[in-house]
């Protein structure tokens, strides 16, 4: 799988007050600012983080972690050996979540931390409504049978 960077979702309480912040701490403009989003793209480290205002609802600041490759393929890829291992994934194909086109897969670790393997096709102006969109949360939870994979 072709890697290009690991992925870090933060809740955040103010979103005008954390992108200065993040600004500072990466040493670089955020790529994508929309109401209650934000993105930064760093290349040293290789990091995409992403901010979501909103309220932890007592979860803290984390909010989801991911891996963004570079191809639907290296998506799949991804997927098969999660579900060779024994674990349950859920798929998001042609999604739209965090103003962009993606497809992905979630899955949960040991101790229940909601991470996704994504590659994204192109940008949106929407912010998304898939089945585990990113609105509020980061990790919805409407799709049938994605609470105990995507969502909290």
């Amino acid at each position: 799988m072709a890697v290009l960077r690991p992925h870090l979702a933060l809740n955040v309480s103010v979103l005008e007050r954390s992108i200065p912040f993040y600004r500072a701490l990466l040493g670089v403009e955020p790529s994508k600012v929309r109401p209650g989003y934000a993105k930064f793209e760093a290349t040293s480290p290789a990091l995409n983080l992403t901010l979501n205002e909103g309220d932890a609802d007592g979860g803290g600041a984390f909010n989801h972690a991911g891996i963004q490759v570079d191809s639907t393929e290296a998506v799949l890829g991804a997927k098969a050996r999660l579900v060779e291992a024994g674990l349950a994934t859920f798929d998001e194909m042609d999604t739209t979540c965090c103003y962009a086109r993606q497809d992905k897969i979630w899955v949960r670790d040991p101790d229940g931390a909601p991470w996704e393997v994504f590659t994204t096709h192109e940008d949106s102006a929407k912010a998304g409504a898939g089945p585990c969109d990113c609105g509020e949360t980061g990790c919805g939870c409407a799709a049938e049978g994605a609470a105990g994979v995507c969502c909290p």
